[in-house]
């Protein structure tokens, strides 16, 4: 923006030179010296003569320039590692738990029960019933339908179909836009607000406040409640119980027979080369030995049946009605007064002045022009003419006749006698007597072992490969484009004023408009 700006100033400057070269002074006086016979009461009566100099200017123009820079990226690579690790797993133990058990023993016993039974005796009866059934006789009849239908016929017909169609023309036009542009200006100014703040007051105020309060009042009563309890009643039985002894015997077994080597007694002889007598010991051989014998002790067991007399328990239900007591509670509703004291707040209003500092923006218009160039469409018509073939249908009516077969029901009533034959049945009173079987329990305790699970971690170790991430810096390459200031000389048109001199038929080489 700013090389634009100084381009109107550089050209006016070469504009005041061109014309000091010229030598040209100001209102359109020139000097010739070189020119014979002229004065200086001669330059008011000179012609003007306007022509166009080059003049060499220097602009500053800005070329785009790319150059490579360097800046630091941080990128993530992961390490493999291999890492000890430990996990736990879960392995079942078991152990033995004893404990005793109730267990329960059921008898069954029976006792005789009379009720009367009302047992039912059927009797199979028959009637004779007479009725209508309608039988349906069927019967095909025929028919002649007349009815008309409507056969299409085609036809091919051609025609011819003017139309115009608008071909657009494309022109290009320029025109000048004249636009207002509206420039912010701000500027800063101040004043007084005046606003009310509200101071809050508190004040201690007391009220009474009359509530009801409710005391329970606990009553005991008494209900009556019927319960079942088993009484215990003992009696004795007698029983069969096998039992029966161990019988020991005492058996003499005769020993195993063995071999045993037996050594012969030796006896002393004279040696002659060692001058003293040496005892010689006698044969071994190998004799059969019968070891001494053994007792083993038999044990006979000899079955015994004997009657013992069974202390035995059954329980019987018994209902028994008690008393218990209950506590109901009721509630007794008691006026009470008490004093409360609370704080009141009201707001008391204050007038307050403050001065605020804000800007204020007015527009200031502004008349810029510019050149658009747009392009304008105009169609322009055109006569074609096409061909099109088209089919004509049309409707020709044909008369035709079908046969129709169809059913006719009519119902014919006809008499029918069916016998029925039905039950009737009469309740008899008969006395039956059976056995109804209860249950006794009595409970034996018995001592069982089971197998409690637990459970134990046993550390497992194992290795694993894991993933480690660490950063690594890298130096990524990016273009940079800036604006490098370069001096450019052009040729500028301008023109220059100046009177024809008389120069006696001669051109002179200051002066273009000697001819």
């Amino acid at each position: 923006m700013k090389s634009y700006v100084g381009v109107p100033i550089l050209v006016a400057i070469a504009l005041l030179a061109s014309v000091n070269t010229a030598s040209a002074g100001y209102l359109g006086a020139a000097s010739y010296r070189h020119c014979a016979g002229t004065s200086a009461g001669s330059f008011s009566c000179a012609k003007q003569q306007c022509y166009t100099v080059m003049k060499t200017c220097r602009d500053v123009v800005y070329e785009k320039q790319q150059y490579t820079c360097y800046r630091t990226a941080y990128e993530t690579v992961f390490d493999t590692k291999t890492v000890d690790c430990v996990k736990y797993v879960p392995e079942t133990h078991y152990r033995d738990c004893s404990y005793t058990v109730c267990k329960p023993v059921y008898e069954t016993r029976y006792r005789t029960c009379t009720y009367n039974v009302c047992k039912p005796i059927w009797e199979t009866r028959t009637k004779d019933i007479c009725y209508t059934v309608c039988r349906p006789v069927w019967e095909t009849r025929t028919k002649d339908v007349c009815y008309t239908v409507c056969r299409p016929v085609w036809q091919t017909y051609t025609k011819d179909i003017c139309y115009t169609v608008c071909k657009p023309v494309w022109e290009t036009r320029t025109k000048d836009v004249c636009y207002t542009v509206c420039k912010p200006v701000w500027e800063t100014c101040t004043k007084d607000i005046c606003y009310t703040v509200c101071k809050p007051v508190w004040e201690t105020k007391t009220r009474t406040v009359c509530y009801t309060v409710r005391k329970p009042v606990y009553e005991t009563c008494y209900r009556t409640v019927c319960r079942t309890i088993c009484k215990p009643i003992h009696y004795t039985k007698q029983v069969q119980v096998c039992s029966g002894r161990w019988h020991t015997e005492v058996i003499e077994c005769p020993g195993p027979v063995v071999q045993k080597c037996v050594q012969e007694p030796g006896c002393w002889t004279w040696d002659p080369c060692l001058c003293r007598c040496v005892y010689v010991p006698g044969a071994s051989r190998m004799v059969e030995v019968q070891c001494p014998p053994r007792r083993v002790c038999k044990k006979t067991w000899i079955p015994e049946v004997c009657t013992k007399t069974v202390n035995c328990v059954r329980y019987e239900r018994e209902t028994v009605s008690e008393q218990v007591p209950y506590t109901t509670c009721r509630y007794i509703c008691e006026p009470r007064t008490k004093t409360c004291t609370y704080r009141v707040c009201r707001m008391v209003p204050e007038q307050c002045v403050k001065t605020v500092t804000y800007r204020k923006c007015h527009m200031v218009r502004e008349n810029v022009v510019k050149t658009c160039t747009y392009k304008v469409c105009r169609m322009v018509p055109e006569q074609c003419v096409k061909t099109v073939t088209y089919k004509k249908c049309h409707m020709v009516p044909e008369k035709v006749t079908k046969t129709c077969t169809y059913k006719v029901c009519r119902m014919v009533p006809e008499q029918v006698t069916k016998t029925c034959t039905y039950r009737v049945c009469r309740m008899t009173t008969e006395c039956v007597t059976k056995q109804i079987p209860y249950t006794v329990c009595h409970y034996d305790k018995q001592v069982v072992t089971r197998q409690v699970p637990y459970t134990v971690c046993k550390p497992v170790h194992y290795q694993k490969t894991i993933q480690v991430p660490r950063c690594v810096a890298t130096q990524v390459p990016y273009t940079v484009t800036r604006c490098v200031p370069r001096t450019v000389c052009k040729q500028v048109p301008v023109t220059v004023c100046c009177p024809v001199p008389t120069c006696g038929g001669k051109s002179h080489r200051g002066c273009k408009g000697c001819g």
